[in-house]
């Protein structure tokens, strides 16, 4: 592996040197411990360190800066002001020139190569140096999402948008049913990445909002993508066997179901759906929540001030300008007229807003069927989450958060269901990397509202943590939500994220649109506490623009973001009293060659000096040991470390039997156990 898998900082940085060999021998007096000749001695500056205060800090003595420096931060584009605590930032690269002003989606990462979706198509950067990641690919091919992720050779782009065409070309579809229109999932040949090859594509009925990619271990042949469709079903006479009848009056119905497509390695040309899975059967309507106080207050102003204000999904909403110019063009077109729309050409849209609406975005997927369709619960899912590993997904299924059986890839089950009136959307899902808890984001508002206003609930708009049982029930435990609040101008609400692999600690860099990023630990699902975050100023102080983070995601030792207006930022994680900088050369010795965060890999750390200083670290910070045995074990592996065989072996096994002997008398007897394992491995290296 080349150097960026292999990305790690140097061992503890130690300073003062005034102790010595005088030091060492103190302590090994003090504490009965076993030390070795010189030749294995800690320097000077390693007894300093080890013999003084760590400044460890629990969760519970979280201090922030204060006030909060994310409120009030001023406006712009690409030079708005910025708010950061407890990371670095390594780097912020525009887009190129094509993608500049058109949205930037999610990310997808293979060996030294960071995959950035776009609704004009996608970007691939070569993130080899951080500071400064090199554009490779800019492919023109539009169809929003543009959701990515990779296999091997195969790059996978998502699909949905009307105007996504067959041969990536930029004109558009302005035909309602056509067959040079692409909905559905985009398969690409990247061997070569610097030449990517458009070699297939499988059409769905509802076009794929995002997708997730499924390597089943006992499949060596076919890799499963799972496609989650929002828009209204195509025409049949588009694709040939597409219904958006209920169920009951055709069960062949392209609602209620996800798609299952398979793709043979060797042939992607072949890919297919193998199955559309029913995985809603008997969910009934889910509960809501009604508008938020400054919602309300927003409506009634625009209302006063003459803006558009339409009906969608049961809600009052502002259209945004933009959508109300390309209407006002539809209706002038439509009177044969030419030129600015007229005053009647408004009134005329004030009119029909709502039914131009549900035809130009999908309003109603039952055409006049409301009663057979009254109480049922969801009839897609917006993304699933796959933990091969542990054999489940997580679905976040519009007003359900559901967990699937997943041990047969083309066959998934629901084994439970879940639903809460504070979650309008239900979004992404991640699970802890034990499987023992999952977080589900909620949506609300779509991603283009602000939604982190100061009168807007906290429990609404945010996450929601549920621990799993063995017998795959969820729980629910606890909300988090971006703490600080944003304006009226910045789309907020919660998005995508991913684990940040920091041993034994669930903790998690998430999006919030231009509410930033956002890093928390949730190890407690009771208490998730929010230890850093960056954050910039409005896109436009006067209006709402969209921007933000659209997905954040930890990669081999860096956090990328795919900043929706901005382009890509890179970041690293800074130490902090409540992340060590063990933990976090802990957390970067985990390297992938390629990582998709909605297929979830599991974590696995080898043993290292990180590692078991990490340890010692959290035993600390929990107070699992005595001080007088943190002390102990940090000056025994400062020796070892600078040791060499059987001296380094011998350290490190007396270590080990110390602590083993000590462990049931630990309220972190689990831990120490840990640490106890990793020394035993270090000992035998």
């Amino acid at each position: 592996m080349n150097s960026f898998y292999n990305r790690m900082h140097s061992a503890t940085g130690l300073a003062g040197a005034n102790k010595g060999w005088i030091g060492l021998l103190f302590v090994v007096a003090l504490f009965g411990t076993y030390a070795c000749s010189s030749s294995s001695s800690v320097t000077d500056n390693q007894q300093e360190q080890v013999t003084t205060s760590s400044n460890i800090k629990s969760l519970d003595e979280v201090t922030p800066p204060s006030p909060d420096p994310r409120i009030g931060l001023k406006a712009g584009l690409f030079d708005a002001e910025e708010a950061i605590w407890n990371l670095d930032m390594l780097s912020t690269t525009p887009p190129p020139e094509d993608f500049v002003g058109v949205t930037n989606s999610d990310l997808a990462f293979k060996g030294n190569y960071a995959f950035q979706g776009n609704y004009n198509g996608f970007m691939v950067w070569d993130l080899s140096n951080p500071a400064n990641p090199n554009l490779v690919v800019d492919f023109l091919c539009p169809a929003s999402q543009s959701d990515v992720s990779v296999y091997g050779d195969l790059l996978f782009v998502s699909g949905e948008g009307l105007g996504g065409r067959l041969d990536c070309g930029t004109e558009g579809v302005n035909k309602k049913a056509s067959d040079e229109r692409l909905r559905g999932i985009r398969i690409f040949d990247i061997s070569d990445i610097e030449n990517p090859k458009y070699v297939s594509n499988v059409q769905t009925c509802r076009g794929s909002h995002t997708h997730s990619v499924l390597d089943d271990p006992q499949d060596d042949e076919n890799v499963y993508v799972y496609v989650s469709g929002s828009a209204p079903v195509r025409p049949n006479e588009e694709l040939p066997g597409c219904s958006d009848a209920p169920p009951s009056k055709d069960p062949n119905s392209a609602l209620f179901r996800i798609e299952v497509i398979q793709v043979p390695l060797d042939n992607p040309e072949n890919a297919k759906i193998v199955n559309s899975p029913r995985i809603f059967e008997n969910l009934t309507e889910a509960p809501t929540h009604g508008m938020s106080p400054a919602d309300k207050e927003q409506i009634e102003k625009a209302k006063e001030e003459g803006a558009f204000v339409a009906e969608i999904f049961g809600q009052q909403r502002i259209i945004p300008d933009r959508y109300v110019q390309q209407m006002l063009a539809q209706v002038v077109k439509q009177r044969g007229g030419e030129g600015q729309p007229t005053a009647q050409d408004s009134a005329t849209l004030r009119e029909n807003i709502g039914k131009m609406i549900e035809e130009r975005f999908g309003g109603n997927d039952n055409d006049g069927d409301e009663e057979l369709m009254a109480n049922r619960g969801p009839n897609q899912c917006h993304d699933i989450t796959l933990y091969p590993e542990i054999g489940l997904a997580g679905g976040a299924c519009e007003g359900y958060g559901l967990l699937l059986d997943i041990k047969d890839p083309a066959n998934p089950k629901r084994v439970d269901a879940v639903a809460d009136s504070n979650f309008a959307y239900w979004h992404s899902a991640t699970f802890n990397n034990e499987g023992d808890k999952v977080l589900f984001t909620d949506e609300w508002g779509g991603g283009g509202q602000p939604k982190c206003r100061e009168k807007d609930p906290m429990e609404w708009g945010a996450n929601a943590i549920f621990t799993i049982s063995d017998d795959n029930k969820m729980d629910f435990q606890s909300y988090f939500k971006m703490p600080a609040p944003q304006t009226a101008q910045e789309n907020c609400v919660a998005h995508n994220g991913s684990l940040i692999p920091v041993p034994d600690r669930d903790i998690m860099v998430q999006s919030w649109y231009q509410g930033g990023i956002s890093v928390f630990d949730w190890t407690d699902p009771n208490n998730p506490v929010e230890i850093a975050y960056h954050d910039r100023g409005p896109v436009d102080s006067t209006r709402m623009q969209m921007g933000g983070s659209w997905s954040v995601y930890w990669y081999n030792g860096v956090i990328v973001n795919s900043e929706i207006a901005r382009g890509l930022d890179i970041f690293e994680l800074k130490a902090s009293p409540y992340l060590t900088k063990n933990e976090i050369e802990a957390a970067n010795t985990v390297t992938f060659e390629q990582l998709n965060p909605q297929g979830q890999p599991k974590y696995d750390w080898p043993a290292t000096f990180a590692l078991a200083k990490a340890y010692v670290d959290q035993l600390e910070r929990s107070q699992g040991l005595t001080m007088r045995q943190i002390n102990n074990a940090r000056t025994q592996i400062a020796s070892a470390e600078n040791a060499s065989g059987s001296n380094k072996s011998d350290i490190l096994t007396s270590l080990a039997n110390d602590l083993d002997g000590e462990a049931n008398n630990s309220s972190q007897t689990t831990k120490v156990n840990k640490l106890v394992n990793t020394l035993e491995k270090l000992a035998a290296k």
